[in-house]
């Protein structure tokens, strides 16, 4: 047998029967994989397989292309040729993958624009991410329409094309196999954040920060990170997706790491914030405990049924509160909310979806309402303040302070479980590793 990513297919031929069996007659699917992407001249970037994709096959190879209708399955793959091979890997190989996934045919990929037109013909409905990659929404577009030129033949083509979210509801309740490799990715992340809370030093560049967190990940088997990973020293912590991680570490600031381990194309999402030296000062630890208060507050609230923007919206109030406490607010709690002054803040959501993707998939709205939490589904808790450098109306001990904590939330009746609880985030726990 070749060797792939997952060589067990079981889970992979369940998710495309059940792709099927939302396929009415008539209604055809097609997901493409992700292509090489170039960095530069003819470097390209490690591959790493569309989510989507992946998700539904289990194949881990470039340009692929699966098609699905409720009793029909193909896929379009590279073909096996020595030559090819011998520079860029094995392939798997049309016959491979049609009888590992049980799909009714298999083709190489060079027979795909002469097969397209036959796939599409009599199909009323095309299921396909419109507006991911324009070149082939200009080729479907333009096929679909030869197609239903057809129509003196009494031939037709898809008249419509729909976002097939149904995929995206599919993946946003997690497997108990899902589930167990998330846990495998924030044991590993708690490895390489907790190296960072024992072996940062002042004077170090925020790049030696990023490269422990990826020799971890690496050196435990993970992908790396599942995102860029953001060590902000000081002031650069108020910049929120702050990455070029190339400052100097100084004594009496703070350090806000966000970065997350991915293990088999699911990952982990965490933030902490540590001081650089030892101890937090006074001022430091009276707002950290504030963002760990509302942080502990949202994560009680992860409970099925729930609504993921209320837990936003109590996390607003609890922290416009403790701004006014701290005389940063003036007004009452309701008239800070309804202007937006807090934003200055706290500009970002509680969280979001986790899973394949950082971000991951999954509406938060459903006919324009909001969406309960349900059973399976994980969630990043990730409140935080943040003092603007050059806000002069602040007083100085505030400015350049910024503090996010960020767990994953596993959604499980009414007790939620925290992924990476793990990972120490009191301050007499920081300040131990510290030490």
């Amino acid at each position: 047998m070749i060797k792939n990513l997952n060589s067990n297919f079981d889970i992979y031929k369940k998710r495309i029967t059940a792709v099927q069996a939302k396929l009415k007659e008539g209604e055809i699917f097609i997901l493409f994989a992700a292509g090489h992407q170039i960095r530069n001249r003819d470097v390209e970037y490690k591959f790493r397989q569309d989510s989507d994709f992946f998700y539904l096959t289990g194949i881990n190879e470039s340009d692929s292309i699966l098609i699905l209708s409720r009793k029909y399955s193909c896929m379009f793959c590279l073909p096996k040729v020595k030559e090819q091979e011998i520079w860029t890997g094995i392939r798997l190989g049309k016959e491979y993958i049609k009888e590992s996934l049980h799909l009714t045919e298999s083709f190489d990929l060079a027979e795909w624009d002469k097969k397209l037109p036959e796939l599409l013909l009599n199909h009323h409905s095309l299921y396909y991410f419109f507006g991911k990659d324009s070149k082939r929404d200009q080729e479907l577009l333009h096929v679909s329409q030869t197609v239903c030129n057809r129509a003196r033949d009494g031939k037709f083509g898809p008249e419509k094309i729909i976002q097939p979210y149904f995929l995206h509801e599919m993946r946003l309740i997690k497997s108990a196999i899902e589930i167990d490799l998330l846990k495998e990715s924030a044991d590993i992340t708690k490895q390489g954040h907790i190296r960072l809370m024992k072996e940062t030093k002042p004077g170090m560049k925020e790049y030696e920060l990023e490269a422990i967190l990826e020799e971890t990940y690496l050196r435990n088997g993970a992908w790396g990170g599942g995102y860029g990973h953001i060590v902000a020293g000081g002031k650069n912590a108020c910049v929120l997706h702050y990455v070029s991680n190339n400052a100097k570490l100084m004594e009496g600031d703070l350090v806000l790491v966000d970065s997350g381990a991915e293990t088999k194309y699911l990952t982990a999402d965490v933030t902490r914030t540590f001081p650089v030296g030892k101890k937090f000062t006074e001022v430091q630890a009276y707002i950290y405990e504030i963002v760990l208060a509302s942080q502990k507050n949202a994560i009680s609230m992860v409970q099925q049924g729930k609504k993921f923007y209320d837990i936003q919206d109590a996390t607003v109030r609890f922290l416009v509160d403790c701004l006014i406490e701290m005389n940063i607010l003036e007004g009452s709690v309701e008239e800070n909310i309804e202007s937006g002054s807090y934003k200055r803040f706290y500009m970002h959501r509680i969280g979001h979806y986790l899973g394949m993707d950082v971000h991951d998939v999954g509406r938060y709205f459903i006919e324009g309402k909001r969406r309960n939490l349900e059973n399976g589904m994980v969630v990043t808790i990730e409140p935080g303040l943040y003092f603007d450098p050059e806000d002069e109306t602040l007083p100085d001990e505030f400015r350049g302070i910024g503090i996010r904590i960020e767990d994953d939330i596993l959604v499980s009746g009414k007790k939620p479980i925290n992924l990476t609880e793990a990972i120490p985030k009191e301050i007499n726990e920081l300040e131990s590793l510290r030490n």
